[in-house]
């Protein structure tokens, strides 16, 4: 069902609005400096952080695709969004205190701090490659396609709209106009999430939304499984198109063969890694390091403003799974259950086509302009993070080191308009995906583990040297596809754990041989004022047993299929090893390491219970579910 009537025009004047709005908040709050264009002049307050942090981080990866995922997959799906709650707090009490003490533009910046210009120059190119090529090309291929579905225009026609939408508050404005549109976008976005599922979930419980979730429980309990088990599988319906029409989405003769659409529902969400394994690799590197999402937390008047924001931000993504999933569950039950002809040829079709069939008259317009909108806002975020890191960390170090702020602001607005322009070259080419959410998490994840390593080693680990941190990079994207091509049946959480513990083997050993040494007896465990060594030593052996060695008994206790012995072999004796380098290094403090006060991770009363309360609905979910 496309858009007509009233829902074209409450649609079309909430873009017209919103844009005019961006416009507007650019004029007004024009961008003199680079700390304006890029931080919105550090001004930002608590729920601005806290809204822009959801408004940039839910999606169409996220609308569509993890409702997508919800209808093959399930609620497992929802992982990545509770654990992202937990993940918000540890950032906000962490990572973000040391990150604002360095008063950084960029994450490439605080690499050139703590280690030198080549690490930073190398992930800078990296991380441009990865917003362009990856996340901008995804968030708007998945938002044409449902353009595409609703409003009953080609593809590239939605790909040119999105372009054009993101590209008025997202170039001009800079960061300020960017969250400004957020917060607004982010009210949109939940009202018109909640009246999606709201919709479809009265619709299967005769009325009632809680009677509908009730029989989507009981009629399909393995949808609501949230730790899969090694033999656990599922129909991709992109698969089962293919095989029927005998085509491929590009047109070609489809190679699959009978028995293809049958996958592994293991080999994407691998049971306990979800809890303990490589989940916290995407998570900490996604809501920690990753500059689109980092950057409203840097833009914050001060430390305990943003950590208010992040934990206000942690409170909605425990939502976020009831617009999010649910929809997509019960789509499946629908086709599965009621027999309805659920027209769609893949999986991340099927929340454009809930909104299609199961929103009213009116708020459907309001729905599709709340997907719009996160598109928008995600895209316009992606876009300000790669300019800001091509401006920042390459045009001024290498093309024009003595840029005045005008001129760095021009070229910002430049290399953003590159950004969208390239994004949106290759966004039709994932037109053959099946779940693009996993797409992404798994492309996102040949990156991930070297940067958690440089990044946590960096700020905690006063040993590293600069030449271990560009060989753990440099070696990261080349070692994760020789693991994917050697042992395709591991599962890439589980390959993101097992590149996690080689990284850290290689940034404790090579600073070994590398250490210039120059930290002196004031940093050691007994100089006052800083946190003890053992404390550092302690916290980060913490992380190698919940990534690494949780991971490496999972794959003893549960051996999956396809995987060699050799390999849950190698998973142990690397983290036994890490864990023994991490207690008798004895090296000197690398000269570039970072002073760490005590004071530094002392978090407010409304923080800390706030951490609390995310901690323990996060239990009661498990506790009933799992």
């Amino acid at each position: 069902m496309q858009l007509q009537g009233i829902d074209l025009i409450i649609f079309g004047v909430y873009i017209v609005g919103v844009i005019l709005f961006g416009i507007w908040i650019a004029n007004r709050e024009k961008a003199a400096t680079a700390s304006d264009y890029f931080l919105a002049g550090r001004s930002l307050p608590w729920w601005a952080v806290g809204g822009s942090l959801i408004a940039s981080n839910i999606s169409a990866e996220q609308i569509i695709g993890m409702n997508g995922s919800g209808f093959e997959l399930g609620l497992a799906i929802a992982t990545y969004e509770l654990m992202a709650a937990i993940t918000l707090i540890i950032v906000a009490k962490f990572l973000l205190p040391v990150f604002l003490k360095k008063e950084i533009y960029t994450m490439p910046q605080f690499l050139e701090e703590r280690y030198d210009g080549t690490v930073r120059t190398i992930m800078s190119v990296m991380w441009i490659a990865l917003f362009v090529f990856v996340n901008i090309a995804t968030v708007i291929y998945l938002g044409a396609l449902a353009i595409e579905q609703l409003l009953d225009v080609p593809l590239y026609m939605g790909i040119i709209g999105l372009v054009l939408y993101s590209a008025c508050f997202s170039i001009f404005g800079g960061l300020k106009a960017v969250v400004w549109t957020d917060v607004v976008q982010v009210v949109v976005l939940l009202l018109g999430g909640t009246i999606a599922a709201w919709g479809i979930l009265s619709f299967v419980g005769d009325g009632s939304v809680f009677a509908g979730i009730s029989e989507l429980y009981r009629a399909l309990p393995g949808h609501f499984e949230m730790l899969f088990e090694p033999d656990d599988t599922f129909i991709s319906k992109a698969a089962t198109t293919e095989l029927a029409t005998g085509v491929d989405f590009a047109g070609n003769p489809t190679e699959l063969v009978a028995g293809d659409e049958i996958q592994s529902s293991f080999n994407l969400l691998p049971g306990m890694a979800l809890l303990l394994g490589g989940m916290w690799i995407v998570n900490t590197y996604y809501w920690g390091f990753n500059q689109y999402i980092i950057q409203r937390a840097l833009a914050a008047k001060n430390l305990p403003e943003a950590q208010k924001g992040i934990a206000f931000a942690a409170f909605m993504k425990l939502f976020i799974p009831f617009f999010a999933v649910l929809p997509g569950i019960a789509a499946y039950y629908l086709l599965v259950e009621k027999g309805i002809d659920v027209d769609i040829d893949k999986a991340d079709q099927a929340f454009p086509w809930v909104l299609g069939n199961y929103v009213g008259e009116g708020f459907r317009g309001l729905t599709f302009a709340a997907l719009v909108a996160a598109i928008g806002s995600s895209v316009s975020s992606m876009v300000n993070s790669a300019s800001t890191i091509f401006t920042i960390d390459i045009y001024n170090k290498f093309i024009n080191p003595g840029a005045s702020q005008k001129r760095q602001v021009t070229m910002g607005q430049i290399a953003a308009a590159a950004s969208l322009i390239i994004g949106a070259i290759v966004a039709p080419q994932l037109a053959g995906a099946g779940q693009v959410f996993q797409i992404i998490q798994e492309y996102t994840g040949f990156l991930s583990p070297g940067v958690l390593v440089v990044f946590i080693f960096g700020m905690f680990y006063r040993r590293g040297t600069s030449k271990a941190a560009l060989v753990v990079i440099l070696l990261g994207v080349p070692l994760s596809l020789f693991f994917k091509f050697i042992m395709p049946d591991l599962a890439f959480l589980d390959r993101m754990a097992l590149m996690f513990l080689i990284s850290s083997a290689l940034m404790i050993g090579l600073s070994a041989v590398t250490s210039k040494g120059g930290g002196v007896a004031k940093n050691t465990a007994t100089a006052e004022g800083l946190v003890s060594d053992m404390k550092i030593r302690n916290g980060i052996a913490l992380i190698v047993i919940v990534i690494g060695l949780c991971t490496a008994i999972r794959l003893f206790v549960q051996p999956v299929p396809g995987v060699p012995d050799w390999a849950v072999y190698l998973f142990g004796i690397l983290s036994v090893a890490v864990l023994a380098l991490i207690y008798t290094d004895k090296q000197e403090d690398d000269y570039k390491a970072i002073d760490l006060e005590p004071s530094l991770f002392r978090t407010r009363m409304g923080f800390n219970i706030a951490a609390l309360a995310v901690i323990l609905i996060l239990a009661l979910i498990y506790g009933f579910l799992a």
